[in-house]
């Protein structure tokens, strides 16, 4: 299993924002699209950074609510891990399991191409372990 069936899947659509933009404008972004994180990019197609809901909160207990009226630069992760639409899945699991990150932005030829999150990996994940069973379960049953 790839990550592009995970794309085949959900779609390539990558919400962002501008690395200018406030965080109150990233959490209403989030909240209208329902999401945790989004890809910081000046352009729509490079990456400068991720920012998540996660990133709010710890600045906010850091800096209070005057957090809010800065700009998302100053709060998002600049050191990105990525990955691309031919990565294994288990592979990548892995990866956000060990560098404790919950969103992946697909990456081709420099490019952002999708985004891909912990919770999109699972579920893949168990489809693909209960098409399995399944195939078992009727290869026993013949």
């Amino acid at each position: 299993m790839r990550i592009s069936d995970i794309v085949r899947s959900k779609g390539d659509n990558v919400v962002t924002i501008a690395p200018t933009a406030t965080v109150s404008e990233l959490l209403a972004l989030l909240a209208e699209h329902r999401i945790g994180a989004v890809v910081v990019s000046a352009d729509g197609e490079h990456l400068d950074g991720i920012v998540s809901e996660r990133d709010v909160v710890r600045h906010l207990n850091d800096r209070g609510a005057e957090v809010l009226g800065g700009e998302v630069s100053r709060i998002m992760t600049e050191l990105l891990h990525t990955c691309a639409p031919g990565d294994d899945l288990v592979v990548v699991a892995t990866t956000m399991t060990e560098q404790r990150v919950r969103h992946l932005p697909i990456v081709v030829d420099g490019r952002l191409a999708g985004i891909v999150s912990i919770g999109d990996v699972v579920k893949k994940r168990m489809d693909e372990l209960a098409a399995e069973r399944d195939q078992l379960t009727a290869y026993i049953q013949q």
